[in-house]
């Protein structure tokens, strides 16, 4: 059989996996959030866990009979793409099924995966689908999912179409995934197909013969490393972030105070601004890593410097979208500053600067980029540029280790090749929860140093991931 020299991997058996059930929903048009992104790979995310209680010769077929049963409550994702004579693309839920991959990697063992400082390249064999562009949901199964046995140990990955969904979707399916294969009857909560929202356009994205590429080279030299931060050292970021007189004045009991001289209304209103004034403990996160890759980075303090990060629409817009919404509901939002006023100012300015964007970015906002790229379709640029951008993906938020397959929560959570680039980060949970964070961290090696020598940064990061 194939085996994969960079990665050690090696492909045992492959077939198709199809829905239990015909599906029900014929089409479903692409919307302006999805077109964007087909352009971008394909999602490659995957849980770690140890070894599982039955036999693996027992144990696939429970996970192939699992996925078909959850095909048939995401059809969507058993189906491919298709562009009609005007241009329009649909997913066509045809129940032509995804890839289901047994690989092996006798050889490694959990504690191998995760010994290193950096983040194993044997995970990157763990996916099916490396390097693919969405686009090729024309001609490719939209979905894959690759089981990889270890020496002591399974990786589960799983591998989607980034124009079918976005991160809340593709954590739906996977975690419905493992809820049928423990044995439920009825997932916790089924996905929302439906299209008449603000994201249903007319507009038309044209591609160039062949279909898009990547807007980034995807062959730089690369680390990649998971910094983790406790809930302990998280609460420490946001303290310190939102150490400014207005919330101290607020919180001393401002509020309060006004409340008695008008009545609750008031009242209610101040508190609302009050904790739309407050600095999340991301955005703090986000902060503090923006200023130190920038340090790291030792670029001019005349350049400007760009934090963009995904915002989820769903709860954005009027009316809001079912939180489970499938498909793709985000829009990117895009913080600038020079490099000389992000480095000589405090936390508290740079964390300011993302949060106002994120709080600004309500219904008209979401609206307004709607409009704007109706006017001019075009795809999701990904990439650093200019050599001073970070792009931050995923989010802390997500359930992941959730996706319990029946023999307990995953070790880790780790992620392919896909979508790499310097500047790239991905947010998970902390295993332990509780507001804990892992930043998945892509940059140029010498960057990558920088970083890891600055002792602002690194003060807050644990030993222990």
């Amino acid at each position: 059989m194939p085996c994969s020299a960079a990665y050690s991997t090696r492909i045992i058996s492959k077939c198709t996996i199809c829905p239990n059930q015909k599906s029900t929903i014929k089409t479903l048009k692409l919307s302006v959030s999805d077109l964007p992104m087909l352009s971008c790979h394909y999602i490659q995310k995957g849980v770690l866990l140890t070894s599982p209680p039955l036999p693996l010769d027992s144990l696939l077929p429970l996970l192939k009979l699992s996925l078909s049963h959850t095909l048939s409550l995401f059809p969507p994702l058993a189906g491919r793409l298709s562009t009609d004579s005007s241009g329009q693309v649909y997913i066509t839920c045809n129940d032509a099924g995804v890839d289901f991959v047994h690989a092996a990697a006798k050889h490694l063992k959990v504690a191998d995966l995760l010994s290193p400082l950096d983040v194993h390249h044997s995970f990157r064999g763990f996916f099916a689908y490396g390097r693919t562009v969405s686009y090729e949901g024309h001609f490719r199964p939209l979905a894959a999912v690759q089981v990889t046995e270890l020496a002591d140990g399974l990786f589960i990955g799983c591998t989607v179409n980034h124009a079918i969904t976005d991160g809340t979707s593709f954590w739906h399916f996977f975690n419905a995934f493992a809820e049928v294969c423990q044995g439920a009857k009825k997932i916790s909560d089924s996905p929302d197909f439906s299209r008449e929202t603000i994201f249903d356009s007319p507009a038309i994205l044209r591609f160039p013969a062949g279909g898009p590429r990547v807007s980034f080279s995807g062959d730089e030299s690369l680390r990649e490393r998971i910094f983790h931060f406790s809930r302990e050292a998280i609460l420490k970021l946001k303290s310190r972030a939102n150490n400014n007189p207005l919330l101290k004045t607020l919180s001393n009991g401002a509020s309060e105070k006004l409340g008695k001289q008008s009545n609750e209304k008031i009242t209610s209103v101040i508190e609302d601004l009050f904790i739309r004034a407050q600095i999340s403990s991301f955005q703090s996160l986000c902060a503090q890593l923006w200023r130190a890759v920038t340090r790291a980075r030792k670029l001019e303090a005349s350049k400007t410097t760009t934090f963009r990060m995904a915002v989820n629409c769903r709860h954005r817009i009027e009316p809001r979208l079912d939180h489970f919404y499938f498909g793709n509901a985000i829009q990117s939002i895009a913080t600038v500053a020079s490099v000389g006023e992000l480095l000589s100012q405090d936390l508290t300015w740079g964390a300011n600067l993302l949060h106002a964007n994120v709080v600004r970015h309500d219904d008209a906002t979401v609206r307004r980029g709607v409009e704007d790229w109706e006017r001019d379709p075009r795809c999701f640029p990904l990439g650093n540029f200019d050599g001073a951008m970070i792009t931050m993906g995923s989010s802390p938020r997500f359930p992941m280790y959730n996706n319990d397959f029946g023999w307990g929560r995953p070790v880790a959570v780790r992620s392919g090749g896909a979508n790499k680039f310097d500047g790239k980060i991905s947010a998970f949970p902390g295993r332990e929860g509780m507001g804990s964070v892992d930043l998945e961290v892509c940059l140029a090696p010498k960057t990558m140093e920088g970083l890891e020598t600055d002792s602002e940064f690194m003060q807050y990061v644990s030993t222990t991931t």
